[in-house]
């Protein structure tokens, strides 16, 4: 009878064993397609790329002066681009995309490899781009909730590209 009883928990316990590992398996079946949509693609030039995608989306897009400004911002010595939406004209409207807290900015870095990575989309109010103890580094004004703040005063937040990804520095 103890016996029976000993084979019959273990059997049971080697079910819900199973039924875990299957559901893990599946788990990682579902979750592998999101990961690989989740990936960055190459894009030729991000320029390019974003016109592309603005001439589909709006019946007439007008790109004002600053709309791509090439600059080496992860200083690899290939030249990157921050795209500002700031100043494209969407269907007669300007910064349609912009609001409150600033208008969407889009950080290309180029790889050696070929192509140009988006590694970062800001809504700012403005950037500079400038020399910080020897070292180049974006100067973002931003909403000032983004410094945990709730004065009206924007937020200063120092950044410095290193590779393919934004390092905060300070934030003010």
């Amino acid at each position: 009878m103890i016996a029976t009883s000993i084979a019959e928990t273990n059997a049971k316990e080697n079910a819900v064993r199973k039924t875990i590992v299957a559901a893990l398996h599946a788990l990682v079946l579902f979750m592998f397609p999101a990961t690989l949509s989740a990936q960055q693609q190459l894009v030729s030039d991000p320029e390019i790329y974003e016109k592309d995608h603005f001439n589909q989306t709006c019946k007439a897009a007008t790109y004002g002066e600053g709309f791509v400004t090439r600059l080496d911002i992860n200083n690899d010595g290939l030249m990157d681009a921050v795209v500002n939406h700031g100043v494209l004209g969407c269907d007669g409207e300007q910064g349609k995309s912009c609001d409150e807290d600033g208008c969407p900015y889009n950080f290309y870095v180029q790889v050696k490899e070929g192509g140009y990575l988006m590694i970062a989309t800001a809504r700012i109010y403005d950037y500079e781009f400038v020399k910080r103890f020897g070292n180049m580094v974006f100067a973002l004004k931003m909403h000032p909730r983004y410094c945990e703040r709730t004065d009206k005063e924007p937020c200063l937040m120092t950044v410095r590209v290193r590779g393919t990804k934004f390092v905060t520095i300070s934030r003010k």
